[in-house]
């Protein structure tokens, strides 16, 4: 069982929250179609282009991205989105876009907050009595904010060795890519384990966290938190590629494919994973996207047009986490060493890598997706992005 297999379903390590995550390279490059650009902006891309091609040498079967600067906007492709045809990747493909959900959802509470419909301050028990209890966890001494800046010390259940068994290992995933699972079931997994710490002694990245932020808006607002995140966020924003699929197994077109070598990334063989039950990740990784909204929806989060401006000084406000980074609520910060910090947040899920990343001041954005789970170097994309002119 490889790290990388255990970090699939939303990944978001510390070194994911550096420069930029680079995931193993593959032995065997997958050919494709050459990395294609078009759009509005007027050149300052070619560094992007040549590193969307080294994700595709690197063995990512293909790569789409879309940047918006001062210029305009421009997007790229480079390889395949379905290895059967060769088909080559869209700039318009749909992807499922995994942690990421995690910044619509903080946002959705950020928002409740500033409507007076609860406080960050208040703690998980007083929203879900007794969920939150037994083998040293305590939900009424974790706070609601605690849980967005990954600091509950609340056990992470994709880590769970039945969980990993189950779903992200190739057979346990084949057998079980359909069934449904509650969202309360995914916390009782974590409640069978220790807590990584006390509540605000340390930080640990846990996707349970954001499950229980999920269900914390389902008890606040009475209504599915995909629901408040249509009416709050998609709707508002106009964001035609962006949905909360639920228990939808498939991925809305226009989309390609989506591959895994689940723990055999050098020599396993090449398995399609489009197809599969999102409710593993519910509100800590389920939606799906394209890049031009993911661009679009953090340069309005960033721009001050979702939150008022103490709650998004609260959503800026990081935990150190590793040097050069710090994550806020739902946010990632990262210094990319060249004087350029972005702000944002990656996601992966079964067969999908994906990072939308924006300067502070939200007017420089970039979304991409790699199809593949097994390879490629993200923060060289985002490296060429926003440092190499």
């Amino acid at each position: 069982m490889t790290a990388r297999a255990r970090a699939l379903l939303v990944t978001a390590t510390v070194v994911a929250l550096s420069a930029g995550a680079a995931l193993p390279a593959s032995a065997a490059p997958v050919t494709g179609a050459p990395a294609a650009g078009h759009g509005t902006a007027r050149g300052g891309h070619d560094a992007t282009r040549a590193a969307l091609r080294d994700a595709v040498a690197d063995g990512v079967p293909g790569v789409t991205a879309t940047a918006h600067d001062a210029r305009g906007t421009w997007s790229g492709t480079a390889g395949v989105g379905d290895l059967r045809t060769g088909a080559p990747r869209s700039a318009d493909d749909r992807y499922r876009v995994g942690s990421i959900t995690k910044t619509f959802v903080a946002t959705v509470l950020l928002q409740l907050e500033a409507e007076g419909r609860l406080s960050l301050d208040d703690t998980v028990d007083s929203w879900l009595p007794g969920l939150v209890r037994g083998n040293g966890h305590d939900g009424r001494r974790i706070t609601l904010r605690r849980l967005l800046n990954h600091t509950s010390g609340i056990y992470n259940y994709t880590s769970d060795e039945g969980f990993v068994r189950d779903y992200f290992l190739a057979e346990g995933f084949l057998a079980h890519r359909f069934d449904p699972v509650a969202p309360r079931d995914l916390v009782r997994i974590a409640m069978a384990h220790r807590p990584d710490f006390a509540p605000g002694a340390g930080w640990n990245y846990s996707n349970t966290n954001y499950v229980l932020a999920g269900l914390v808006v389902e008890k606040a607002t009475g209504r599915p938190y995909g629901e408040e995140v249509r009416r709050r966020i998609i709707a508002p924003l106009g964001l035609r590629a962006t949905s909360v699929p639920g228990d939808r197994t498939g991925v809305p077109a226009p989309s390609g494919r989506a591959y895994s070598r689940f723990d055999e990334p050098l020599t396993g063989p090449t398995h399609d994973v489009t197809r599969l039950n999102p409710a593993i990740a519910f509100s800590a990784g389920e939606m799906i996207s394209d890049s031009a909204d993911l661009g679009r929806f953090y340069s309005a989060l960033l721009r001050g047009r979702l939150l008022p401006r103490e709650q998004l000084a609260e959503m800026t406000t990081t935990v150190p986490v590793a040097p050069g980074a710090g994550y806020g609520l739902g946010l990632m910060r990262r210094d990319l060493g060249c004087g350029v910090a972005v702000w944002g947040h990656g996601g992966g899920i079964h067969g999908s890598a994906s990072e939308a990343v924006a300067t502070r001041d939200g007017r420089h954005t970039l979304a991409f997706n790699f199809n593949g789970d097994w390879a490629g170097d993200g923060g060289a994309v985002i490296k060429a992005e926003f440092c190499d002119k």
